[in-house]
């Protein structure tokens, strides 16, 4: 998991990537949970918060780049 801090100095490019990547795994997991296997649950809520800062960093770029 990355720090906001750091997620930050990557392009959108690099986020995009990183979204779609963290996107598949969470998949992942959410099937080893339904099979059982899946021993540290907090995997999956860390996936989805670290998707949600992605989205909130891409979201205000598109916005700045709007308003300039």
């Amino acid at each position: 998991m990355k720090k906001i801090k750091e997620l930050k100095e990557l392009t959108n490019e690099e986020l995009g990537a990183r979204r779609r990547d963290l996107k598949h795994e969470s998949l992942n997991l959410r099937i080893q949970q339904q099979s059982g296997q899946l021993e540290n649950t907090a995997l999956l809520r860390n996936n989805r918060r670290e998707v949600a800062r992605i989205e909130t960093i891409l979201t205000s770029r598109h916005k700045q780049a709007g308003t300039h």
